[in-house]
């Protein structure tokens, strides 16, 4: 028993020594855009240890025993940051559809809607309303690795006046239902404030004007006044949360940055007070241009309601020339595309809508990386590809600086060191 308790022990020691053993990963490419600076490094190798970068450089010593992925003429990123989804939402079940799916159903989506946004190369994501804290739940099963998918920061559910567009106002009044994260008056909006935090929300969604997707109200109306987001703002930063404001009308989106929130979301009608508001502030737009196109297309299909379509045909392209403005202006913009409007997984298709409206593409992938890390406040630990940063990676084929729309063909996602996405075998690929 003796010498079976001593050979028990020695393996234990063993085993803890073969864990706590660096492991050694080197991924090499013929091109590298950092996300920091706007050079591209030719060729590019990044050494990894234990899931973080040690080394960035052009021809690199390798350390024997190193597991190696040679991605041959490919270009490497840093992992993509979407600052706008809903994970647990598909746009099949838009309108009066939504009715029928229970919070289980919900919280399932995103298992399946989270996997989709990684092997598209999104790496980290920012998952901005929720019902029932779903979105709490499936960030703990990928942090605690039962389930593959992006680096999430959440808000459980968006907070909003009653019958807003953070109300569910498709019921009639004989149900009485009211959403569960509306909250009237300063008061009301500071204790549930205080809820979303308490059940695990590391950040909270506010909104701040009507939307396109709600029922019986516009875009462009005022919601939640300049006081009661005054109490949510003061509440969210003494906690160490930031707070993104739902405003697409030009009076809401001022208030919102005069309240300190931290993001803009939308931003559809902003004016140059605004853009100028914004700037001051130091106040991030996040908008979501892509999304006109699928709703215009296929929203009916998806049951969005009539209504609805007509508010984004009066909406979309102002929202696009606003974005124009912005950008030339020189705004903080982060890239969030409301991935839940449309399909899970073709969160890169903003890119070239971007690149129409404005942006060089170098721009545009910033915005997707170091830009969107700063707001998600990770700028030290992902966004860019440098010593010291977690190892999220992605590879393409193409160029992304001259065609874009290489971005929605990933064929190469690393998270943390850990490849989950490889279809680059076959150019110059070889451990």
């Amino acid at each position: 028993m003796r010498r079976l308790w001593g050979w028990t022990v020695l393996t234990l020691l063993a085993s803890g020594a073969a864990m706590a053993a660096p492991v050694r990963v080197a991924v090499k490419a013929a091109h590298l855009i950092d996300g920091k600076s706007d050079r591209v490094l030719s060729p590019a190798v990044v050494l990894i240890e234990d899931g973080r970068i040690v080394q960035v450089g052009t021809a690199l010593d390798i350390p024997q025993g190193t597991q190696v992925f040679d991605l041959g003429a490919a270009t490497l990123l840093p992992g993509l940051i979407d600052a706008h989804v809903h994970l647990t939402a598909v746009p099949e079940n838009s309108g009066y559809r939504g009715l029928g799916i229970s919070l289980p159903r919900e919280t399932l989506y995103g298992a399946s809607n989270a996997l989709k946004t990684l092997l598209a190369g999104f790496t980290s994501a920012r998952n901005v309303g929720a019902e029932g804290f779903s979105d709490v739940a499936l960030r703990e099963a990928i942090d605690a690795g039962e389930l593959p998918g992006p680096r999430l920061l959440v808000s459980g559910p968006a907070l909003g006046i009653t019958g807003g567009h953070c109300d569910e106002n498709l019921l009639p009044p004989k149900f009485h239902y009211k959403d569960e994260g509306v909250a009237d008056g300063p008061w009301e909006a500071r204790t549930k404030a205080r809820e979303v935090i308490k059940y695990g929300a590391d950040l909270i969604k506010v909104c701040a004007s009507g939307g396109v997707l709600s029922k019986g109200d516009q875009p462009g109306a005022p919601q939640y006044s300049v006081e009661e987001m005054r109490a949510i703002v003061e509440e969210a930063h003494r906690a160490g949360r930031k707070v993104a404001a739902h405003a697409h009308g030009t009076v809401s989106i001022k208030e919102a940055i005069r309240a300190g929130v931290d993001s803009i979301e939308h931003a559809s009608l902003i004016d140059e007070e605004g853009i100028r508001l914004a700037k001051e502030h130091g106040t991030f737009l996040v908008m979501d241009i892509y999304n006109d196109d699928f709703i215009l297309q296929e929203g009916l299909k998806m049951g969005m309601l009539p209504e609805s379509i007509e508010k984004e045909k009066a909406i979309g392209k102002l929202q696009r020339e606003s974005f124009s403005r912005a950008v030339k202006a020189g705004a903080r913009m982060a890239f969030g595309t409301d991935a839940a409007v449309f399909p899970h997984g073709n969160n890169a298709k903003q890119f070239a809508v971007m690149v129409r409206y404005g942006m060089t593409p170098m721009q545009a992938i910033r915005a997707a990386t170091l830009d969107a890390a700063e707001l998600l406040g990770w700028k030290d630990k992902v966004g860019s590809v440098e010593p010291g940063k977690l190892a999220d990676l992605i590879a393409v084929r193409g160029d992304p600086l001259s065609d874009i729309r290489s971005l929605e063909d990933v064929g190469f996602v690393m998270k943390g060191g850990t490849v989950v996405k490889d279809t680059l075998a076959g150019d110059g690929h070889a451990r």
